[in-house]
């Protein structure tokens, strides 16, 4: 109960943040940056990815989404606030099955164009564990992603799909053992 709070919590917040930041932002149209009316970028995509480290040894692969609001600071220079969902297969091992792992991973950061369409990103924030019986030592982590992107405008309105390629990496759930979620991840989103 008191994830599902601390969740709310947090969803809540950022909401806040991207309705002030809302307010507070002009229109920008460059060729490299299209925004909506409000200044603000949404997307909604789709993540997939390797586990990596000691991770790789229990688990196959990873399959969740995300939503992501990309708010406008400076030309070509957004912050971003990111909430999504990642399910970690386990693997079977001498017949005996490795549960899957949940997450909720809430970030923040600094998504930057160098050049036009391409982006360099880094986020940080919690991941949620929602299946408490896999780690019974902590249920948040500290979750940390820098992300390359690339972003294909589809429509003159200012839609486009971000393709980005991120390595994502948690603190440990239990002391003193190596309990880190890290993976190389794909997502792929659809912008407005």
């Amino acid at each position: 109960m008191k994830s599902t709070l601390k969740i709310a919590a947090l969803v809540l917040a950022f909401a806040g943040l991207s309705y002030s930041a809302k307010a507070q932002t002009t229109p920008t149209t460059t060729s490299t940056t299209t925004t909506t009316n409000s200044g603000i970028r949404y997307s909604i995509g789709v993540e997939t990815g390797i586990p990596i480290g000691d991770f790789k040894d229990f688990h196959k692969w990873n399959l969740g989404g995300s939503v992501q609001a990309d708010i406008p600071v400076a030309q070509q220079l957004f912050v971003t606030v990111n909430a999504g969902f990642n399910n970690f297969f386990g693997k079977t091992i001498a017949g005996v099955d490795v549960p899957n792992i949940q997450l909720i991973p809430v970030k923040a950061g600094l998504k930057f164009f160098p050049v036009q369409n391409f982006y360099v990103q880094g986020e940080a924030g919690a991941a949620f564990l929602l299946n408490k019986d896999v780690y019974n030592d902590k249920s948040t982590a500290f979750v940390w992603a820098p992300q390359v992107g690339v972003q294909f405008p589809v429509s003159a309105s200012g839609n486009f799909i971000d393709a980005g390629i991120r390595y994502e990496s948690t603190s440990n759930f239990v002391s003193n053992v190596n309990s880190k979620a890290q993976f190389l991840g794909l997502r792929l989103a659809y912008g407005f």
